[in-house]
């Protein structure tokens, strides 16, 4: 699905949730994962991307959930079922390792951090679409965690708001096949301009930054 093409300079990568909960051995959720994430090598392909991203100078976006913090659901009148299940898990606790974000996707000078969302879409109650707009940002290029969830979520919110999105999908995992092919293969190709793969999408990127050496030589 689709050919995307990238300029650094209107062009982001959007990171979802790098959380070592999530991604990391001894994570809350990580073993509800691991199967999916190891079958689709969900980390190395995020790793990949993103080294291809800073390689070729596009900025570095994170979208990051709610870490929790005592008292932050136990007054509301409404929670949806997934903010249940955060408080009951404690996921991404606030000051614990498994509410930091896994070592080898922590942000750089540079990175743009947006405030933290609530519930699945980055883009609900933060910051993240000025953000995005400040820096003259059309392009998403998305990947993290989970598909079925907060990327799917995101990616939606995204098209709404009119920026062109390509998905990674060897760079995102969920809780079982059946989840990421709904995300993946039904829902999500009717907002994502492009579905591609972590190979292709790091060939496009590193086509930026030839093309902007070429282009000085």
């Amino acid at each position: 699905m689709g050919k995307a093409t990238y300029d650094k300079d209107i062009t982001a990568l959007l990171v979802i949730d790098p959380y070592n909960d999530f991604i990391s051995e001894g994570g809350k959720l990580w073993d509800r994962i691991r199967n999916v994430a190891e079958a689709n090598d969900c980390v190395p392909h995020m790793m990949q991307v993103l080294d291809a991203a800073r390689k070729a100078g596009v900025r570095v976006f994170y979208a990051l959930h709610r870490r929790y913090r005592p008292g932050d659901y136990e007054t509301w009148k409404y929670i949806a079922p997934i903010q249940k299940a955060a408080w009951a898990h404690k996921a991404f606790e606030n000051g614990t390792w498994g509410g930091e974000i896994r070592r080898e996707f922590e942000p750089q000078p540079g990175d743009i951090v947006a405030l933290e969302h609530w519930c699945s879409s980055g883009f609900a109650n933060t910051d993240l679409d000025l953000q995005l707009k400040k820096h003259g940002i059309h392009k998403l290029i998305v990947m993290g965690l989970i598909a079925h969830t907060c990327v799917e979520a995101t990616v939606r919110y995204a098209a709404e708001l009119g920026y062109e999105v390509t998905m990674v999908k060897d760079a995102t995992t969920s809780y079982s096949e059946e989840h990421m092919h709904v995300a993946l293969d039904i829902n999500i190709p009717n907002y994502a301009h492009a579905v591609l793969t972590s190979n292709e999408v790091a060939h496009a990127i590193s086509s930026v930054k030839d093309l902007e050496l070429r282009a000085q030589s």
